[in-house]
């Protein structure tokens, strides 16, 4: 094992100094400034650093409003009022630190090992539902514990789906009018992953990684037509999945339906007392702090509900500036890509829109379920939500962005990426 960790780390030294003499630059640089020399901060969207940091400085605040009850409840009687807080501010901390060094990393060495990410995601998909290896919250076995925090292998998966299918794409430019060859491979992939979250089971993030997957493919210039053909097959997957499955389609029929008695105090209750906090705040909130909802009626409200938790307590003009936050995220890692594609960096660019896929389709998923507009899942809203693993991951990927973005500018200013 240490010979192989030890050939591993030899090997990445090599092709970071082979591919990044001019781009690597020490985090010291980044924010000093030099006689005669413009700031290296320069190179960076400062808008795009500021406004993730917004967005997790914020979810952090709210986490510790719609948790701070929690220990009311004898599941978490022996939690302190601040336990998530502290476990919140340890990720974030772990986030932060992984999305520096990330940011050093040449887009080259992630473009050269973007299959190996994936198959180290797939091999964790599959450590997971090993009994005793993965832990099991509410029936659903999706976290292996590290003890400083619970790693969900799902997380990998969606930042491994962007790389592979980016990488992938730009191998296969060549075949990509051809839908068989094009399509195929990456179809088998996206089914073993699949098969492997359904067992957990985790349909919300086998929802995200197929839209990344099929995203990419669409942006990478898969044929149209066949496009929507492989669409419709897996729209029908979905649609076969909740007809062979009771609880799912329970869910449904409560969604559709969630002020009947059967449901509201049963499968639809979360999404009831989400309405409510939706309702009770209005258009300027209750008041930070001031929500009824989280004491102990809400359910995972620090987690997948934490935006009826920011409705319930600062209304609607603090909802749509959340929401105005993950549409300009969005949007930026668009032109990111876009730009990457203009300067000829095909995997750069497909990736960063993968991730704008990424963070816009979660964030638009958990927002419509809050809202009741679409059928209740297990995800969270990116960098907002309780939850270390996640908060580590997207941190990561918009790490990468950042290098994509900080190369197009080098490019542009006459150096080389």
């Amino acid at each position: 094992m240490s010979a192989v960790l030890g050939g591993f780390t030899a090997r990445l030294q090599s092709l970071w100094k082979r591919d990044a003499e001019d781009a690597s630059v020490p985090v010291r640089d980044w924010v000093s400034t030099s006689a005669g020399r413009p700031t290296q901060l320069q190179g960076f969207d400062i808008t795009m650093v500021w406004v993730v940091f917004a967005l997790m400085a914020f979810g952090l605040l709210m986490v510790y409003s719609a948790s701070i009850a929690l220990p009311d409840n004898p599941r978490f009687a022996k939690y302190l009022p601040t336990h998530f807080l502290t476990r919140h501010m340890v990720a974030i901390g772990f986030a932060l630190i992984a999305g520096l060094i990330t940011v050093q990393i040449p887009v080259a060495i992630w473009e050269r090992w973007a299959p190996w990410v994936f198959v180290a995601a797939l091999v964790l998909l599959v450590a997971v539902l090993i009994p005793g290896l993965g832990k099991v919250v509410y029936g659903a076995r999706r976290w292996i514990p590290l003890g400083v925090m619970n790693f969900q292998p799902s997380e990998l998966a969606k930042f491994g789906i962007a790389l592979y299918a980016a990488n992938y794409m730009m191998r296969k430019m060549d075949a990509r009018e051809n839908f068989f060859q094009a399509v195929t491979p990456m179809a088998i992939s996206l089914a073993f992953v699949g098969l492997l979250l359904l067992a957990e089971p985790d349909m919300g993030a086998f929802m995200v990684i197929a839209a990344i997957a099929m995203g990419i493919l669409f942006l990478g210039g898969v044929n149209g037509r066949m496009f929507l053909l492989i669409t419709l097959v897996l729209v029908g997957a979905f649609v076969l999945m909740i007809t062979f499955s009771e609880f799912r389609r329970e869910r449904i029929f409560a969604y559709l339906n969630p002020w009947d008695d059967k449901y509201a105090q049963g499968k639809a209750y979360q999404l009831t007392h989400s309405l409510i906090a939706f309702g009770r705040g209005e258009w300027l909130g209750q008041g930070l702090g001031s929500s009824v909802e989280k004491l102990h009626y809400l359910p995972e409200a620090h987690t997948d509900f934490l935006l009826a938790v920011i409705g319930e307590e600062l209304g609607f003009a603090g909802v749509a500036v959340v929401i105005l936050a993950f549409f300009w995220l969005t949007r930026r890692c668009f032109l990111i890509g876009r730009q990457a594609i203009a300067l000829d960096r095909v995997f750069a660019g497909l990736y960063a829109q993968g991730i704008g896929i990424w963070m816009g389709g979660q964030a638009f998923i958990n927002m419509g379920v809050n809202l009741g507009a679409l059928p209740t899942k297990g995800l969270t809203l990116p960098l907002l939500s309780f939850g270390g693993s996640a908060i580590l991951m997207n941190c990561v990927a918009l790490a990468v962005v950042l290098r994509i973005d900080l190369e197009n500018r080098q490019m542009m200013r006459g150096g080389r990426a």
